[in-house]
């Protein structure tokens, strides 16, 4: 089988796709550089059961504490482990600490983003996804987001750095014919999940009987997908890399193609719901009731996401769709054990 590098290993989506690779038979040589953005025991123990299971299961698994922002060790990496397959999950996350803190964003989202592909250039990696995201849609009104829509108008430097990564990774398809897989993902949630994301917020909020800040007074929804449709949309997609779109025509171009090898799938659930309907879905798992604060949209933030996920399912045949009810009790489950709540 085929080595993968995975930056953002001790993250959300980086830890399962891992572990998922590796239990089909990959390498996989897995980097992060561990930043405070959150708490940094969940990423150590994320990657204490990476280790764990390789040792019991006989995974070909290394580890390796590094920055994407350091190229010159970026490159080191890649000469010494020379991997196939590349997916970048490292990114400085979070909507909202983008209004805080940009700089963040432009040292890892796009200088990083551009070192690895520098790497993938020199190493002829064959096939390279990346973590773009919903929020590039961010003014559109039209719903379902589709690929084919525009998406030159953010509204969050966040947004606005996973803009630039597609438009970085077209140009390296076109040059140097990497072939290049944008996937943007609609709230992924599930355990393991981040704690600045709003599952693992609720759940916190809820089980210590504090207040639940619901925005634009509850009249939000979002495309909530399990984290297991996603890691499952992932490893289909490092079976069938980008390819050129033979009927792209340019005078009337289709954003999520190209004359090259160049793709961007939604990788979201279509079934968008209501912040106060997944808030009560929790509730009921977690025989509590939330103390909801009812308060104005934030800054950078999006009223509604709801994915049109037609054009991965036409690429990969399927996407599953976990049940809200099925995710949450995954979810909850796991939230009580890790955390000891009762």
């Amino acid at each position: 089988m085929s080595k993968i590098l995975i930056t953002g290993a001790a993250g959300f989506i980086g830890y399962h796709a891992a572990l998922n690779l590796l239990k089909n038979g990959y390498g996989v040589i897995g980097i992060d550089n561990i930043n405070d953005y959150y708490d940094v025991n969940l990423k150590y123990k994320r990657l204490e059961l990476l280790n764990e299971e390789s040792v019991l299961n006989s995974f070909n698994w290394e580890f390796i504490k590094a920055d994407l922002v350091d190229k010159s060790y970026l490159m080191n990496i890649f000469d010494k482990y020379k991997p196939e397959i590349v997916l970048n999950f490292a990114a400085q996350a979070g909507v909202r600490y983008s209004l805080i803190n940009p700089s963040a964003y432009i040292n890892s989202n796009i200088v990083g983003f551009s070192n690895i592909m520098e790497c993938c250039k020199e190493f002829k990696v064959k096939n390279f996804l990346y973590a773009s995201s919903s929020s590039v849609y961010g003014g559109n009104s039209k719903i379902p987001f589709s690929e084919e829509d525009g998406v030159d108008h953010p509204v969050s430097i966040y947004a606005a750095t996973k803009k630039a990564n597609e438009l970085i990774a077209h140009t390296y398809s076109h040059i140097y014919n990497i072939p290049t897989t944008g996937l943007r993902f609609f709230t992924v949630y599930g355990p393991w999940g981040r704690p600045d994301m709003a599952p693992m917020i609720f759940a916190d909020a809820i089980i210590n009987e504090k207040p639940v800040k619901v925005f634009n007074y509850g009249k939000m929804s979002r495309s909530f997908t399990y984290i297991d449709d996603v890691i499952e949309s992932i490893r289909k997609l490092i079976e069938k890399p980008a390819s050129p779109d033979e009927g792209f025509n340019k005078y009337d171009p289709n954003p999520s193609t190209s004359w090259n090898s160049y793709r961007v799938f939604n990788i979201g659930n279509h079934k968008s719901i209501n912040l106060n309907d997944f808030i009560s879905t929790m509730e009921k798992e977690l025989g509590k009731n939330a103390i909801r604060e009812f308060e104005e949209m934030q800054d950078g933030d999006v009223k509604d996401t709801v994915a049109d996920n037609s054009k991965i399912i036409n690429w990969i045949g399927d996407f599953k769709e976990t049940s809200l009810t099925t995710g949450i009790k995954k979810f909850v489950n796991w939230y009580k054990s890790f955390y000891n709540s009762n």
